[in-house]
């Protein structure tokens, strides 16, 4: 999505879910002009006016004047786009819960289901741009689950409604004025232009931006596809973060043992070392093997990376992972692609426990947690594994019932609590 969540939020920002879309009490609709009037997103001067004026700028950027006018003259707005850039989720969410529903199970037999099916193109598209096929497919996982979920925003819509209204105009004005230079070129057609609410598409989620500095035509199709062209999308995906720094037959990262008599006061990923000075510290991986093995040496710079403080997981992260987190500016994220992208090389789960009494779910337990409540009489919505709104809301009342903390997490406790009492209904 390449730095969308630092930006303007993401598709698939679901910290708890997978990386989706952010919906308001589960209602993703659209506002008429009028009821944006009622919540405070009346556009200035009207929204065409504002399109008239953008014209010129438009032009300037390479957009010619009839390409602008075609697209623009029926184009209406969408204000609720407005709402999801300034929603500010009520519920913050662990790492270990963000983790658990993008790393389970259910990703990992389907993102090896995907290295299979597309091996021949991932194996070229690896010799091409030296991104392991696993890393590649991992990104397509966590932005889409590999074209599942691609967002149904019309691009044009939703990014000259962020043009005209609210916070970072600027940025989506180039964004739009990017999205008409795509169609100009005849790569894609405006119908295959949906995506997220913030103007993320295609099965890895490039911006229109993104897609012009980096998308490739991998089949040689004369079309830049990241839509309908697998292959053009993998193929993009690796060209991205190898011209973010991708380092061919380095490792990404590991997890390491932080010895007990060592001060990490200040370390982070940032603050990049030799390898040699984390040995001399006492660092070690986490299964008590050598740093150094491999491509690396001691001169290999790492910086350490603790997402859950000094009693949680610990990782070593290299120049791969910068160019992981590149993508959307978050550690969070970049440690699901890396993680998930460690799975499916056949790796295991991290060995150390995440500092919590309440761990993470996955999918289909979240699925269960709402099947319970669906059960109980909360409208909920469906019981789809993505913890929103109305699921956080309804968990905390169930919370308050079983004397639980509220936290609203859809988390280890309150499944087996749900389980308990399943149990029990069952034996009367």
């Amino acid at each position: 999505m390449s730095r969308l969540s630092l930006l303007c939020g993401s598709l698939f920002v679901l910290i708890s879910q997978t990386h989706a879309e952010l919906v308001i009490n589960g209602q993703p609709a659209v506002l008429t002009p009028s009821m944006a009037s009622s919540t405070g997103f009346a556009p200035q001067n009207g929204f065409q006016g504002c399109l008239a004026r953008l014209r010129s700028q438009a032009i300037s950027s390479g957009v010619s004047g009839s390409t602008y006018d075609r697209y623009t003259q029926n184009l209406t707005p969408d204000y609720s786009v407005i709402r999801k850039l300034d929603y500010q989720p009520e519920f913050s969410t662990p790492i270990w819960d963000y983790l658990s529903g993008l790393v389970d199970e259910e990703r990992v037999e389907k993102g090896r289901q995907m290295l299979a099916q597309h091996r021949e193109v991932l194996n070229r598209v690896a010799a091409a741009y030296g991104v392991p096929a696993e890393t590649v497919v991992a990104v397509w996982g966590v932005e889409s689950n590999f074209g599942d979920i691609s967002g149904k925003y019309p691009l044009l819509q939703a990014l000259g409604t962020l043009s005209c209204e609210g916070r970072r105009q600027n940025y989506f004005r180039g964004e739009f004025f990017a999205t008409m230079r795509i169609l100009q070129r005849g790569d894609l057609r405006e119908e295959q232009l949906k995506g997220s609410w913030a103007g993320a598409f295609g099965h890895t989620q490039f911006m229109p931006s993104t897609y012009e500095e980096l998308a490739v035509d991998f089949d040689g199709d004369g079309r830049r596809d990241l839509v309908s062209n697998t292959s053009d999308a993998l193929a993009s995906t690796a060209n991205f973060l190898k011209k973010r720094g991708w380092q061919t037959g380095m490792p990404w990262g590991f997890e390491v043992k932080i010895p007990d008599s060592a001060s990490v006061s200040g370390e982070s990923r940032r603050n990049k070392k030799s390898l040699s000075s984390w040995v001399n510290r006492g660092f070690t991986r986490v299964d008590g093997t050598p740093v150094i093995q491999g491509n690396l040496s001691e001169s290999s710079q790492a910086g350490l990376m603790m997402p859950a403080g000094a009693n949680g997981p610990a990782f070593l992260v290299f120049k791969n992972f910068d160019a992981i987190y590149a993508y959307n500016a978050a550690e969070s994220y970049a440690l699901a692609i890396a993680h998930l992208s460690d799975r499916l090389q056949g790796k295991g789960a991290f060995q150390t426990a995440w500092p919590t009494e309440d761990a993470g779910t996955s999918r289909a337990e979240r699925r269960e947690i709402q099947n319970y409540l669906l059960k109980k009489g909360y409208d909920i919505g469906d019981a789809d594994g993505l913890i929103g709104d109305k699921t956080r809301q309804a968990i905390q009342q169930e919370q308050n019932k079983l004397g639980l903390n509220p936290t609203g997490r859809a988390g280890q406790q309150i499944l087996k609590a749900f389980r308990n009492e399943n149990v029990k209904l069952m034996m009367q």
